[in-house]
């Protein structure tokens, strides 16, 4: 089995590259869709974060916002660094589970942990190789104005917390230049696909 991560930062067009990798016959471990299970209502974590937070960041039917949660931690390091120490663990525990699972039942699988934070949560050393998706910052703010009805100033809030995409280039085994034509990244997405499978 191989375990690969996939990192990119926030509409730099990693969930494309993901979704390409588990159509060709990747099993994709998506992140941030542990981080939405791990905050469930009735969860410890969601517990934790709604006693560190306060009860401001739940929608009318008990659940988290994450947008009203996000509106938070995107503005203060302290308070996204917090959160990190309460969600983190948890994806990695469910990570470990799922990859226990596969390997059980499919030793030669490929494995791709589809992880934003892969690179600054230290979770990258876990890997056998790491994809970087890159773009421009520029490019990040457009996708974010068009796409998610950020302002300027919310997109830029989102991107600058995470670290910049040149500098996690310089972690990569490989990199997909998704700043243009989204039918390049997918081909480089199968090139890589192809090489990882050989």
């Amino acid at each position: 089995m191989k375990k690969i991560g996939l990192t990119g930062g926030i509409a730099s067009g990693k969930s494309t590259v993901s979704r390409v990798l588990g159509e060709m016959g990747a099993r994709i471990i998506d992140a941030d869709l542990l981080a939405r299970e791990a905050l469930m209502p009735g969860t410890d974590a969601y517990r934790a974060t709604v006693r560190l937070f306060g009860r401001r960041i739940l929608s009318s039917d008990g659940h988290i916002d994450r947008k009203a949660l996000g509106d938070i931690v995107f503005r203060d390091h302290e308070k996204r660094s917090v959160l990190e120490g309460v969600v983190h663990p948890e994806i990695f525990r469910r990570e470990a589970e799922i990859v226990g699972g596969i390997m059980a039942n499919e030793p030669g699988a490929l494995v791709i942990f589809d992880a934003a934070l892969l690179i600054e949560s230290g979770a990258w050393r876990r890997m056998d190789g790491l994809i970087v998706v890159w773009c421009r910052k520029e490019t990040q703010v457009e996708r974010l104005i068009k796409n998610c009805r950020l302002t300027p100033e919310e997109a830029l809030l989102r991107i600058e917390a995470q670290m910049p995409l040149d500098e996690k280039k310089k972690y990569a085994s490989w990199i997909i230049d998704n700043d243009g034509d989204v039918s390049a990244a997918i081909r480089q997405t199968e090139e890589i696909y192809r090489k990882l499978t050989e």
